[in-house]
């Protein structure tokens, strides 16, 4: 396999909309990806609130937009995912997304409505880990993605379920259905698939990843926010999450979903074998991160990862119940912890940070 490329750069409220254009170049984004076919824009609502270190920012947004005009790729268009505790149509406003597809003329889709886009059987054609097991013969994925291009947009954060999320978490939304959560005791392997199934069905692949206000913690939403003011772009997803993992500390080698993607030949995990242009002194700095959990992450932890009360797990998520937890997530989330204590971090950001400041000047 080449030689991987990930770029990184230190950057600045004033200028950060050009360092991702730069950035982009730097990756090698114009040989990464066709531009003969649309290209998905896929950004990450981790939260339909504004909170620091979790969502898609408004100037990665934008300067990934211009880094694909630069390479020729005008035919763009976003989709939104759906998840049990995330209202996407809420992010996009509330994140400041919607005056930046308008300007571009940047259609929205979702790939939960049945009159955007359709859910087909896969037949993957490389061995798949985890899917097949979960789902059966019913592994399916939207058929408006395939054949086209994909830019993935996640930030650097920690998750109480993955350690770390990135780019190979970002498709774990665009790729799977409402029942998506019945893949979290395998999330590492099922990540591992749906890269896989990416490589299969997408002409180009291509990631940047937003670290100007990075989150440690228990993500990803809870997290404590973090100024770092570094972003990344790779083409491959692997690489970019190797390098964000390991500035905010990590080994690599105890992140399973890089590792096996790293042994099945679907990107390169090892840091020695990853070229980092750009800045390239940051690539030598660690965050010291910690992963957390709270609450909710708690007892999604108990209930999903390796402990005895997983054996238990299809009586609460396969039925009917499963509504009383995402009913518990939103209610902690949502009505308790941002209200508590989420609003007065993103005021404090806004109010002491360049990058909330720069985030409340943007229009809405």
């Amino acid at each position: 396999m080449a030689k991987a490329r990930v770029a990184i750069l230190r950057t600045q409220p004033e200028t950060v909309v050009e360092d991702y254009r730069r950035l982009s170049e730097l990756a090698g984004l114009k040989d990464a990806l066709d531009a003969s076919v649309p290209t998905i824009l896929k950004d990450n609502i981790t939260w339909h609130f504004v909170y620091p270190g979790v969502n898609t920012t408004p100037w990665q947004l934008e300067g990934t937009i211009q880094g694909l005009h630069d390479a020729g790729h005008r035919d763009l268009v976003a989709v939104h995912n759906h998840t049990v505790v995330t209202i996407p149509e809420r992010g996009e406003e509330e994140l400041k997304f919607t005056p930046i597809y308008q300007r571009h003329e940047i259609p929205v889709l979702f790939n939960f409505r049945e009159d955007h886009m359709q859910w087909i059987p896969f037949e993957s054609q490389q061995k798949l880990i985890a899917l097949p097991k979960i789902f059966g013969h019913e592994v399916r994925i939207p058929e408006f993605f395939v054949g086209k291009n994909i830019v993935h947009m996640p930030t650097v954060k920690t998750h109480s379920y993955t350690s770390y999320t990135g780019a190979l978490k970002n498709a774990f939304g665009g790729l799977l259905n409402y029942k998506r959560h019945y893949t979290h005791t395998w999330i590492h392997e099922t990540l591992v698939d749906l890269l896989a199934i990416g490589k299969q069905i997408h002409p180009g692949m291509f990631a940047t990843m937003d670290g100007t206000t990075a989150g440690s913690g228990p993500g990803p939403r809870t997290v404590s926010p973090h100024d770092q003011h570094v972003i990344l772009a790779s083409a491959d997803q692997v690489a970019i999450d190797s390098i964000a993992a390991t500035l905010m500390g990590m080994d690599w080698r105890d992140l399973p979903c890089i590792a096996l993607s790293h042994e099945r030949g679907l990107g390169i995990g090892d840091p020695r074998e990853i070229e980092v242009v750009g800045d390239t002194e940051i690539a030598d700095e660690r965050w010291n991160f910690e992963v957390g959990v709270n609450l909710a992450t708690g007892v999604g932890r108990a209930l999903w990862m390796d402990t005895p009360l997983k054996h238990i797990q299809n009586v609460f998520f396969h039925t009917p119940l499963v509504n009383v937890f995402i009913f518990g997530s939103e209610l902690f989330h949502d009505r308790v912890w941002y209200p508590l204590k989420g609003r007065r971090v993103v005021e404090r950001w806004e109010r002491e940070s360049p990058w909330g400041r720069l985030f409340a000047s943007h229009p809405k």
